[in-house]
């Protein structure tokens, strides 16, 4: 196993584990919706994605977003989709500051713990027709991550 570490914020050394990235059509995650309704949403998202996408204008993009961020976390685990684990055990929700929070529950909980991965760092940006997202695996999370930032 590879690993690399870099200096957050000046104060902390954090190993990186695992690196990950996805895109995907804004549109494709929409005929999924329209497909397959509210089995899919719910199989796919947890109650506080759902609320928090559907809450936003232009949701399917928010939606297409929370997909690509879950599938490239699964990416920086080194796991992709096997047997025990769901996309509800990845939960993307924006913390205190905006910024996206990475909660990993079950399946990937247990393969994060077993890798010594503290926690996981992801960026999601989309446009109408794509999004995207890149997830960082860490060995430990800044402990300044849910505070504001000093130029804040």
């Amino acid at each position: 196993m590879w690993a690399a570490w870099f200096i957050y914020a000046g104060a902390e050394t954090m190993n990186v584990l695992g690196v990950g990235t996805d895109i995907t059509e804004c549109l494709r995650i929409g005929k999924m919706i329209e497909r397959h309704g509210e089995l899919f949403v719910q199989r796919v998202y947890t109650p506080k994605e759902i609320e928090y996408c559907r809450g936003r204008r232009m949701a399917m993009q928010h939606f297409a977003g929370r997909w690509a961020a879950k599938e490239a976390i699964l990416k920086a685990l080194g796991t992709g989709w096997r047997q025990g684990i769901s996309w509800r055990d990845i939960e993307v929700v924006n913390g205190v500051t905006g910024r996206p929070v990475v909660t990993l529950m079950g399946g990937t909980q247990d393969i994060a713990e077993k890798m010594g991965i503290g926690g996981v760092l992801v960026s999601i940006s989309h446009c109408r027709t794509h999004a995207t997202a890149h997830a960082i695996a860490v060995s430990q999370m800044p402990s300044t991550f849910d505070q504001d930032m000093p130029w804040e």
